[in-house]
């Protein structure tokens, strides 16, 4: 489960979402929809937005610094609508699932809010097919293409069931239903643009690019450009579901899962000790996967809070090493699909 869903569950019994505390749950989801249709993020869904409440948290650090990558322009208006720490789209995705419970007036007020969103989402998109973090645009690195926390992905696989009225959507219009379509298109042709190149070779993709030039950059200040894994996972996911996939498609599947398969450690094990997080020696665990790889050598690195760069997870400050996932088991879950789809795709 993650970080936007253990208050909108997305995973309960269908009965569940017909609930008075569902539908509860999706009133304070639509109070605090933004004036633009999206939604801000790590909010309490729970309890409703009061008269004048500000729509998002304070920011992550109240710092001002123009020297911290983390320190937003304004405090007091950051992440007011953002595809961060999956929001936006796991509200909508939970809207629908409580609207296909109320098909009369009763579950008007979510759909409105439902399409209200996925205008929200058009309307972020860039000309080339990418979204930044954050929309409207805040500045700094947010105004990157995002593929951090997936979002690019996510954005573009709730588009795509819109567009094919799948999970819930069936009632959206169908003019939107078709921007949707070709929205998601437009998300496919931006991802291949923006895959990791070494020569011939297509490797995996960064957490974020540049919109016009689609060269990786880098985020907050321990997130260096890389070509990072965990967002690999999600954008081969996405891709394996590509219906018809073309041969760029398979193209790019292909390089990237055997660089996931090359890049995969066993016999480490990142976990708790009386240090801190640490990489150890496990003889039988894994696979494991760095969070980063690094654009040139292809070896791991990781990032610390002062902007400095090291190649041993060990290496860097406890509070780092303990709140961040540096290491991590989840390309497994893109390898293990790969199997059956290589085995469709010839």
């Amino acid at each position: 489960m993650g970080p936007s869903q253990y208050n909108m569950p997305l995973d309960r019994p269908s009965d569940w979402y017909g609930s008075a505390q569902a539908r509860r749950i999706a009133d304070a989801i639509v109070s605090f929809q933004t004036p633009a249709g999206g939604w801000s993020k790590n909010q309490d869904r729970t309890i409703a937005r009061l008269p004048g409440q500000r729509f998002s948290n304070d920011a992550e650090t109240m710092e001002q610094n123009p020297a911290n990558f983390d320190a937003p322009a304004d405090r007091f208006w950051t992440f007011v609508g953002t595809l961060d720490n999956e929001a936006t789209w796991t509200e909508m995705r939970f809207l629908a699932k409580v609207a296909a419970h109320a098909p009369g007036a009763q579950g008007d007020a979510w759909r409105a809010s439902i399409e209200r969103g996925v205008r929200y989402l058009l309307n972020a998109q860039y000309p080339n097919g990418g979204w930044p973090q954050i929309w409207p645009l805040e500045g700094g690195f947010h105004d990157s293409i995002t593929f951090n926390d997936n979002a690019v992905a996510n954005a573009a696989m709730l588009l795509r069931d819109v567009s094919q009225g799948r999970e819930g959507f069936d009632f959206v219009s169908n003019d939107l239903k078709s921007r949707a379509g070709e929205a998601t298109h437009k998300a496919v042709e931006v991802i291949l643009a923006a895959q990791v190149r070494q020569g011939d070779r297509l490797l995996g993709w960064p957490q974020q690019v540049e919109p016009m030039r689609l060269v990786p950059t880098s985020a907050r200040n321990y997130e260096p450009r890389s070509i990072a894994s965990g967002e690999t996972t999600d954008i081969l996911i996405f891709l394996m579901r590509e219906p018809n996939p073309s041969a760029e498609v398979k193209a790019a599947v292909r390089g990237a899962a055997a660089w996931l398969e090359a890049v995969r450690v066993y016999d480490k094990s990142f976990e708790m000790t009386d240090q801190g997080r640490k990489l150890i020696d496990k003889p039988g665990a894994g696979p494991i996967w760095s969070r980063n790889y690094d654009l040139v050598t292809g070896r791991p690195i990781f990032g610390d809070k002062d902007q400095t760069i090291h190649d041993d997870v060990n290496e860097i400050s406890i509070g780092r090493r303990n709140g961040y996932s540096w290491w991590i088991t989840s390309p497994q879950r893109a390898l293990d699909l790969y199997a059956a789809w290589s085995a469709e795709n010839g």
